[in-house]
C-alpha cells in the first residue's frame, strides 16, 4: 500500500484514457456501458465513473501520470506509468474487470473492451489482469534465429506472396505449453498490442515507425513460412517474448502507436533476392545486449537525433535493408484507389465507400448516412470527419490509405462477413 501511495503521489503529470465498448458478438458499440476507474491496488477509492456513448465511447479523461522524463530516460528504474482498474458493466452482458491500464504522461491510452452477451441469468465477470511493460518488468530474452528461413526443407509450406492476413492466431504462452489459450486477434490490433506493450509511446514518431515495422515484419515471416503450423501447433504465434513477441490480452494501446499501424501496416522489411519477409528480431539494449540487431532504447536515441526510420533500422540491421508493401491484404471488399478521395472527387471508388459508410452507420447512429451517387461532396467529407473522429484517425475529411483501410475494417466488422482463415 505504501508503494501505491507513494507512485500516486509521484503522479505530476496527466495521461489521457478513452475506453471503447463492443460486442464480442458482431463488434457492434456497446451504448450506456458503465465504467468504473480507481487505482490498481486501491479499488475501494473509485476516482471515476463514465458511461459509453452512441458509439461505445467514453469522454477523454485525465489521470494522473509520472513524468514523462522517466519514459525517456534509459536510466531510469522507477515505473514511467500509472495503473489503473477499470470495472465494466453493461445491461445483456456480462461484466469486465481489467486491472493494470497502464497511463503514461502526455499520450492518449485507448482501452478497447469486448463483451460477451450474458446468458440467461449468467453474470459471470472477466478478470484480465495486465503485467509489466517489458521494459520495466522482467521478461525472459530473445532466443535468437535465423532471420531469413530456409523453404525448401520436405514438407515445408509457405505461401505463395506476402499477404497481410486478417487475423492470426495468438499462442497466449511458450510453443509447448498445451494449456495456453489461442486467441484469434485481427492484425492491426495485434500490431498495436505489442508496439504497446514492448516500447513506449512518447517516443519519437520515426522510432515507434522503425519499431512498428520490425515488429510487423517478424510477424509477416511467421506468417509466410507457417513457422509453427509446419511443426504441428495450430496456432500463428505466441505471446512468449523468448520465442516471439509480448503480446497481452485486453491490454490498452495508445494513439501515437495506432494512427502509425494504420498508416504502415502492409509494410515489411525485405533485402534483395529474398522473397520473405525479415525476421527482424530486437531487444532493449540496456539490460539484454543483441549485437546486429536493433535496440530499442538505441532507436529512442536515433529517434532523438533526427533519424527516419530507414535510417535507424539500417543502421542496425545493415545497408541492404528495404521497406516492402505485401502484394495483398486479406478480408477486404475493395483496394485502396492508390489516391486520396476528397471533395471533388467521383467514381466507383467513391461510391463504395460512401456505401460501406452506411452500412457501418446502421451500427454507429453518431455516423450521418450519405447519398451514394459516387460525388465526394460537403456531406461526405463530413460524414469522414465523423468516422475519423470515432475511430482514432487524423481529422481530415479526406480518406486516405489509413482512413480507406479503417473504414473496409469496420465495415467488415460491422456487415458480419469477416472470415477466419
Amino acid at each position: 500500500m505504501n508503494n501505491i501511495r507513494a507512485m500516486q503521489d509521484e503522479a505530476t503529470e496527466k495521461g489521457q484514457l478513452q475506453i471503447n465498448v463492443t460486442s464480442s458478438a458482431g463488434g457492434r458499440p456497446v451504448a450506456d456501458a458503465r465504467i468504473s476507474i480507481s487505482y490498481t491496488g486501491v479499488p475501494q477509492s473509485t476516482l471515476e465513473q463514465v458511461s459509453t456513448d452512441s458509439s461505445g465511447q467514453t469522454e477523454i479523461l485525465d489521470l494522473d501520470a509520472p513524468p514523462e522524463e522517466w519514459s525517456l530516460d534509459p536510466n531510469n528504474e522507477r515505473q514511467p506509468y500509472s495503473e489503473y482498474t477499470l470495472d465494466i458493466s453493461a445491461p445483456g452482458f456480462e461484466p469486465v474487470s481489467i486491472a493494470g491500464a497502464e497511463i503514461l504522461a502526455n499520450v492518449k491510452a485507448i482501452q478497447n473492451v469486448r463483451m460477451r452477451p450474458s446468458e440467461t441469468g449468467r453474470e459471470e465477470e472477466e478478470v484480465f489482469v495486465i503485467p509489466a511493460h517489458t521494459l520495466y518488468g522482467e521478461y525472459p530474452p530473445k532466443i535468437a534465429e535465423d532471420e531469413i528461413k530456409p523453404v525448401n526443407e520436405t514438407g515445408e509450406i509457405v505461401l505463395s506472396r506476402v499477404v497481410v492476413p486478417e487475423y492470426i492466431v495468438v499462442h497466449n504462452g511458450s510453443p509447448r505449453d498445451s494449456t495456453a489459450t489461442n486467441y484469434y486477434v485481427k492484425y492491426k490490433d495485434y500490431i498495436k498490442n505489442v508496439a504497446s506493450s514492448e516500447i513506449y509511446a512518447t517516443w519519437p514518431a520515426n522510432t515507434i515507425r522503425a519499431n512498428v515495422l520490425a515488429i510487423m515484419s517478424f510477424t509477416l515471416n511467421r506468417v509466410y513460412t507457417e513457422w509453427y503450423r509446419n511443426r504441428g501447433y495450430d496456432f500463428t504465434i505466441t505471446s512468449s517474448t523468448a520465442f516471439d513477441h509480448k503480446w497481452i490480452p485486453e491490454r490498452n494501446v495508445y494513439d501515437t502507436i495506432s494512427v502509425i499501424v494504420d498508416e504502415l501496416f502492409a509494410n515489411y522489411l525485405s533485402r534483395p533476392n529474398v522473397r520473405q519477409p525479415i525476421l527482424t528480431q530486437y531487444c532493449d539494449g540496456r539490460r539484454v545486449t543483441c549485437p546486429n540487431w536493433m535496440t530499442q532504447w538505441g532507436s529512442k536515441e536515433l529517434g532523438d537525433q533526427g533519424y527516419s526510420p530507414i535510417e535507424i533500422l539500417r543502421y542496425f540491421y545493415g545497408d541492404d535493408m528495404y521497406i516492402n508493401t505485401a502484394e495483398e491484404i486479406s478480408g477486404i471488399p475493395a483496394s485502396w484507389p492508390g489516391y486520396t478521395l476528397e471533395e471533388g472527387s467521383s467514381g466507383e471508388k467513391v461510391r463504395q465507400m460512401q456505401e460501406q459508410l452506411n452500412v457501418i452507420a446502421g451500427a454507429y447512429p453518431a455516423l450521418p448516412r450519405i447519398t451514394a451517387d459516387g460525388v465526394y461532396g460537403p456531406a461526405t467529407a463530413e460524414a469522414v470527419r465523423k468516422f475519423q473522429s470515432v475511430f482514432g484517425l487524423p481529422v481530415t475529411g479526406k480518406v486516405d490509405y489509413s482512413t480507406w483501410y479503417k473504414i473496409s475494417e469496420i465495415y467488415v466488422g460491422v456487415s458480419r462477413i469477416a472470415e477466419l482463415t
